[in-house]
């Protein structure tokens, strides 16, 4: 595809302050494990932030008007989610986010149900706020080509049924096993909270990523109760900027939300951020679409690279995000042996799985160049080979 976007190019982040690539000691190593991507933004957003650095003061951002109408237009013109300007409060990420909500809406000792294997600082932010952590198992379907997974509906009514369990962190799409909730999985999820009187806070950083044949029901469109994060970091690769949003439509809630934004000190954003987003979402189309494509492509390859030269660790069938969910169970390896062997013997970094409670897998992150993944999976095939 010529999209006019150059997702080929073999940007260099080694000496930046890269998390990603700056982590580990040894220039050798090839990251594909932290969830940001290795491709340059927008071009949009890019010249957005250079206007911006053009006036050469940086001083405390008001939030504009416009901040809001192009986070509103985004989400209703994409995916028919009507968002009304008054329920939005920004923060500068999902994760502090997702702890003040946590700290407004429940008291110490409360349970907070997490899916698992699931995104590691849902665990932290329930622990951080003096609460339970309240698994609800996601249950592994076999597939011909792979295995996906379900939510256990029956297990879900159970650790729901329990007074003392107060919320429920859906991941839409999820992390790290890619699945997109059908409208019918996220309606039994909102009658069964509904039913007894759990609140469900949404975490939907990743909904823009999503792959072809499969699409991203926002779960604002069937809980009008719920709580949701979302953010342009993930999709822009502009997680630096720290941006993100919480849309709660009721009142009386979204008052302890703000609240407890403001208790945490997590109340004020920088201007990099708000032009960043504006700009995405106003400009940003046509490149996020492009994204999606190579995206598509990258796991595609990865996929077939696994199938065909490791075909004893099974792939996760993935509908969204950027990041591969591998089986190893069959090695004999625990998940962090395997982080460490690969290392140590092929130069690649990836997660361990058991940082989300799923021991026995690793999570891959494909978004880079597909000559950087093709070097990162035949150092991963040579050393397992």
């Amino acid at each position: 595809m010529n999209s006019g976007f150059n997702f080929d190019e073999l940007t260099q982040r080694r000496g930046t302050a890269c998390v990603k690539w700056d982590s580990d000691k040894s220039e050798g190593i090839l990251p594909l494990w932290v969830a940001d991507m290795d491709f340059r933004t927008a071009p949009a957003v890019t010249e957005a932030l250079q206007r911006r650095v053009s006036s050469g003061i940086f001083g405390y951002v008001r939030v504009p008007e416009k901040y809001y109408d192009a986070l509103c237009h985004w989400f209703s013109s994409r995916h028919g989610w009507d968002i009304n300007r008054d329920n939005v409060i920004y923060t500068p990420g999902v994760v502090p986010a997702l702890s003040a909500i946590i700290k407004a809406l429940t008291s110490a000792g409360d349970g907070v149900i997490i899916q698992t294997p699931a995104y590691n600082c849902f665990f932290s932010s329930v622990r951080n706020n003096g609460c339970r952590e309240i698994y609800n198992p996601l249950r592994r379907i076999e597939l011909e080509d792979g295995f996906t997974y379900e939510i256990d509906f029956d297990h879900l009514e159970k650790v729901a049924s329990d007074p003392t369990n107060k919320l429920l962190l859906l991941c839409n799409p999820q992390n790290p096993t890619g699945r997109v909730w059908t409208r019918e999985e996220l309606e039994q999820v909102k009658e069964i909270c509904r039913r007894h009187g759990v609140r469900v806070i949404s975490d939907e950083i990743h909904c823009e990523l999503i792959h072809s044949e499969y699409e991203y029901i926002p779960y604002a469109t069937i809980d009008s109760e719920a709580i949701v994060c979302c953010s342009p970091s993930k999709a822009f690769n502009t997680a630096g900027l720290q941006i993100s949003n919480i849309v709660c439509p009721d009142a009386a809630t979204r008052d302890l939300v703000d609240r407890a934004v403001n208790d945490n000190e997590v109340c004020d954003v920088n201007p990099f951020g708000v032009e960043g987003l504006m700009a995405a979402y106003n400009e940003g189309g046509e490149w996020l679409d492009a994204l999606n494509v190579y995206l598509d492509a990258n796991y595609v390859y990865l996929r077939e690279r696994f199938s065909r030269e490791l075909p004893q660790l099974k792939v996760c069938c993935s509908e969204a995000t950027y990041l591969a969910w591998v089986d190893i169970r069959p090695t004999g390896m625990t998940s962090d042996e395997m982080e460490r062997m690969l290392i140590e013997k092929a130069k690649v970094r990836i997660n361990s799985g058991a940082m989300y409670h799923g021991e026995g897998y690793i999570r891959i992150n494909y978004a880079c160049p597909r000559a950087r993944l093709e070097e990162a999976l035949n150092r991963i095939i040579n050393a397992l080979n």
